[in-house]
């Protein structure tokens, strides 16, 4: 069985990947039509990748395509309609880069404060200004509005309380209570959580809901002067509304993330975005550290184990979490070649589609007990004709 990691990982995972019995191909230097040309010709069972695009293209040409691995946080850029329609697992390692992203917001945060690029770059042009550079208004005592508390908004939240700052979060998971032992003040709203703020920093994933959420009614409700952070996803913001308020409410902003980037890791990057005077701009880097490429390597190996070993695949994420089924039929019988076989048959019979089988076998007896979830169900003439099976104690069925 082949894998395939079109993208840079930790060291570690093409070892430990090899180690588990898969034949490995390093080559993270592929993308577009390039990619789903080296798939077909390969044929792997496993992709990885971290944020090369995984189109429909890549899933008509990767027939043997079991499973494919987002070496992060978030699947936005993997065609999930085409994964599943394909019947391909898509997995991803949410919160191993937390501590990365988080640290990084910190440090735009303090950037902000403190215009410490802005300091950097006067002393290399040969400019001393104390005078202008010597006034900011701290973060102690401040309060930090966060959208979005999942793994990476709670490693940002604890790491502003240590600064001193309050903490007001929002998101539609957290309700007063979470947020009470979070250490974090509940927002039942975007705006409200902005409201009065002196910092705001956002922690969406992209989904169809979030994109452009964090627009002008966030920037309205955002007092003159605060600073904005985005190190989740460029899509999120709506950045002509952000380009309005840096203007007229004069806030500043630290980005690591923007609407339109280069799909290389290097390149030309033009917008009025990154180009605005109150940008500070980070080239999409929040989880570009050693710790966290090795956390996601960790779980990267995890996953392709429970792979191998036909277990649940940690993290997938675009199985049904209900499906159409109605009914489920329970079936006592031995542990013999053919009977399930058997039980198929007759209920493809009585055109009776299967959603979810479970069969479980019962220590040293030869025995069995299958769980089938069936849409409709089965009338007393197909349970009668299981029943009828030699090798079938009973067969009973009940609603879901």
């Amino acid at each position: 069985m082949r894998a395939l990691l079109a993208d840079k990982l930790a060291p570690l995972v093409a070892g430990r990947l090899q180690d588990l019995g898969l034949e490995v191909h390093v080559e993270p230097d592929l993308s577009g039509p390039a990619l789903a040309a080296r798939l077909a010709e390969l044929d792997p069972a496993v992709l990885v990748v971290r944020s090369t695009k995984v189109d429909a293209a890549c899933f008509e040409a990767g027939r043997g395509l079991s499973l494919v691995i987002r070496a992060g946080a978030g699947v936005n850029t993997i065609d999930m309609r085409e994964a599943s329609r394909r019947g391909v697992y898509v997995a991803n390692c949410p919160g191993k880069n937390a501590c990365a992203v988080a640290e990084l917001t910190i440090g735009h945060l303090v950037n902000l404060d403190r215009r410490i690029a802005d300091n950097v770059a006067a002393l290399r042009e040969g400019r001393w200004d104390k005078k202008g550079f010597g006034v900011a208004p701290g973060l102690n005592g401040r309060t930090l509005a966060l959208l979005g508390f999942g793994q990476i908004g709670k490693e940002v939240a604890h790491r502003a309380r240590a600064l001193g700052m309050k903490v007001r979060a929002w998101s539609r998971s957290l309700d007063p209570e979470k947020a009470r032992l979070a250490l974090v003040e509940h927002a039942a709203t975007p705006e409200a959580a902005v409201e009065g703020a002196d910092a705001v920093s956002v922690h969406l994933a992209l989904t169809p809901e979030t994109r452009g959420r964090i627009g002008k009614s966030v920037f309205v409700a955002m007092k003159p002067g605060a600073y904005f952070i985005n190190t989740s996803r460029g899509e999120v913001v709506d950045e002509p509304e952000l380009l309005r308020a840096l203007d007229e409410k004069g806030l500043r902003a630290g980005l690591d993330v923007f609407a339109e980037e280069p799909s290389a890791g290097q390149g030309a990057f033009e917008g009025p975005v990154a180009a605005h005077p109150s940008v500070y701009g980070t080239h999409h880097i929040g989880a570009s550290t050693t710790e966290a490429s090795e956390a996601v390597g960790e779980e990267v190996v995890r996953i392709v184990a429970a792979f191998l070993a036909s277990d649940v695949i940690p993290n997938c994420v675009n199985l049904a979490r209900r499906t159409l089924a109605t009914h489920r039929l329970v079936v006592r019988h031995e542990d013999r070649v053919g009977v399930l076989a058997t039980v198929l048959d007759v209920l493809r019979r009585g055109e009776l589609n299967v959603q979810e089988m479970q069969n479980t076998l019962f220590g040293g007896g030869g025995a069995a007990i299958a769980r089938i979830a069936v849409v409709g169900e089965p009338s007393e003439a197909t349970l009668e004709e299981i029943r009828g099976h030699a090798q079938i104690f009973d067969a009973a069925v009940g609603p879901i």
